[in-house]
């Protein structure tokens, strides 16, 4: 198993799959049909029933039941593109066999190290796909394309493992938060789903974020610097008055279930500038409350200003997916015993972003998310453990096989 897991990733990741957010289709960008035609022709040679793309790019199949019990028929999913934030395109993987605990050289003037990332040398041993330092590595998320892949073969190759009806799918504009918007869960036809879609050995993760995105954009009025008293309004400065009395609840001094305010990317001059802001809360209440205040303070701009000064958007994205999972826990509770019977200690934590499984769950498909095995996601110092790919395709397997043991 680990050599073929070896030999599909590597193959996945050398395809450039980048949505693209500026795209109004779907997929966002035609490259990443490339990887979804490949997977349609892999799926019929692994012998899989029922396999299809549309015409967006959702990669569907079936996996049929070899067992005489009613199971619920359940669904395993992954997203065929990569993230924008950095190039994806011309990834040269990198194999390393047995590794040494030590910092990796991926290539003259970049280092993956021990010091900057602690966690690698827990390593120590095992199989590592890493970058070259010239690219991201598109573990999130082919690699858990190719944990699905993997599992699916074995399951067809060892029939003395009894399983319900099984689907696959493989969905385009993940990264973008496209990913679930022409998603057909009616012909997709699962009761439940698990994206396997997470980071490192035994994450198992059933809440995730609200979320919402803020537009701000700001009018000026330029004038030459030697002529502009009382005539120049800067744009520039009015974003940042806005951005300077927002609380200091940011990405980078919170964790666990502490929500923030993101600001993603500001661009301007004196005639305009503009502020695009993530907004993510577990709890519906600061949720609500962190829309508000960003209403709020537009609005005392705008009074301070005028109001032509100032325009603000804010849009929901998606939404905590807890709150559809729990009355359905049992399916996590699958997931963790078979993590617990193949010896990995389940990670049973929020996610602090999201995934497909969270618009899925609110569109009828309570989709949790199970580790992919990987680290460091969306840049240059990207790897992941070939060895933990094994064992995510196992848990896979085990999932398979325990919803057919627990019917009667």
């Amino acid at each position: 198993m680990k050599q073929e897991l070896l030999d599909r990733f590597t193959s996945y990741v050398k395809i450039d799959t980048q949505s693209d957010e500026s795209s109004t289709s779907t997929p966002s960008t035609e490259k990443q049909w490339t990887l979804a035609n490949q997977l349609v022709e892999e799926l019929k040679e692994i012998g899989m029933s029922d396999v299809e793309v549309d015409e967006n790019a959702y990669v569907m199949a079936t996996l049929p039941s070899n067992t005489d019990k009613q199971v619920p028929v359940i669904g395993f999913l992954a997203h065929i593109d990569t993230a924008t934030d950095f190039t994806g395109k011309n990834v040269r993987p990198q194999v390393i066999d047995r590794y040494d605990g030590q910092d990796i050289q991926l290539n003259e003037d970049t280092v993956l190290s021990v010091k900057d990332f602690p966690e690698l040398s827990t390593y120590e041993g095992h199989t590592l796909v890493t970058t070259d330092g010239t690219t991201l590595l598109g573990a999130d998320n082919k690699a858990g394309i190719t944990e699905i892949m993997t599992a699916l073969h074995y399951l067809i190759d060892h029939q003395e493992v009894k399983h319900g009806d099984i689907r696959v799918a493989f969905t385009p504009d993940e990264e973008i938060g496209r990913g679930p918007h022409k998603f057909d869960v009616e012909r997709f036809g699962a009761s439940y789903a698990y994206t396997i879609d997470g980071g490192p050995l035994g994450e198992l993760q059933y809440e995730s974020f609200n979320a919402a995105m803020a537009k701000v954009h700001f009018y000026g009025n330029s004038v030459h610097p030697g002529t502009a008293k009382n005539k120049m309004v800067n744009a520039v400065k009015l974003a940042i008055e806005f951005q300077n009395q927002l609380p200091e609840d940011a990405p980078e001094n919170t964790e666990e279930y502490e929500g923030f305010y993101h600001l993603n990317s500001f661009r301007g001059d004196v005639e305009e500038a503009s502020l695009v802001y993530l907004i993510r809360d577990h709890d519906k209440e600061k949720f609500a409350h962190k829309k508000e205040n960003m209403m709020r303070i537009a609005s005392q701009l705008k009074e301070k200003y005028g109001e032509e000064r100032i325009s603000i958007e804010v849009e929901d994205q998606y939404y905590n997916m807890g709150d559809k999972i729990r009355p359905v826990k049992h399916i996590v509770d699958i997931a963790y015993e078979a993590m617990e019977n193949l010896d990995i200690e389940p990670l049973v934590k929020p996610i602090r972003g999201g995934t497909d499984g969270s618009q899925l769950s609110y569109m009828g498909l309570p989709t949790p998310n199970i580790f992919t095995g990987g680290e460091n996601f969306h840049g240059k110092y990207e790897y992941i453990s070939v060895d933990n790919m094994e064992k995510a395709a196992r848990t896979i397997v085990e999932i398979a096989r325990l919803f057919e043991e627990m019917e009667k």
